[in-house]
Order: structure tokens, then C-alpha cells, then sequence
């Protein structure tokens, strides 16, 4: 079982799977929005689809919370390329795949 929580001290969403850390997205909060700089699963748990998982609980708390999302992170940047409902809340260049 995975669950995915936002450590605000930490400044990242942490996904665990049966209570271990398996990855996280690292977050840089500014004045109305949030920059997503570094996200990683841990190679043991790669390949399960947790970091679209992972990507969809972060950018959608992100929303939530009525920030604009700023994709420095290129896992995050492609996700969201991938997933254009979200385009009316993301500013800023998205980088290269």
C-alpha cells in the first residue's frame, strides 16, 4: 500500500510504500505559486507508476491550494506535458525531456 503526504518542513511530497520512503518531489514555495525543482523514486520501486502518482498528488494539491505551478523538475515538466488540464495553473519555461 502507498501513500503520499506533504512535509511541509522538508519542502517536498514524500511517497512511501508500506511505510517506506520510495521517493519524493522537491518543492520551492514562492509568493502565489510552487516550483517544482527535483523529483525521485528510489530505483526499487520504479516501474509501478508511482511517480505519475506521486506528480498527480503533488500538482494536484498544488491546484488546490491555488498556486501557480513552476515545472523546474524535468519529470514533473514532462508530466505535465503529458497532462494539459493542468495547463491554466503552470507558468514558466518547461525544460527539455
Amino acid at each position: 500500500m502507498s501513500d503520499i503526504v506533504r512535509n511541509d518542513e522538508r519542502h517536498r511530497y514524500e511517497l512511501r510504500v508500506d511505510g517506506d520512503r520510495a521517493g519524493f518531489a522537491v518543492f520551492r514555495e514562492e509568493p502565489g505559486r510552487i516550483v517544482f525543482t527535483h523529483t525521485v523514486v528510489l530505483p526499487a520501486y520504479e516501474g509501478r507508476g508511482l511517480g505519475g502518482r506521486l506528480a498527480k498528488f503533488a500538482l494536484d494539491d498544488a491546484v488546490a491550494r491555488g498556486l501557480e505551478i513552476v515545472p523546474e523538475c524535468p519529470f514533473i515538466a514532462a508530466y505535465l506535458r503529458r497532462h494539459p488540464e493542468y495547463a491554466d495553473s503552470v507558468v514558466g519555461a518547461s525544460p527539455a525531456e
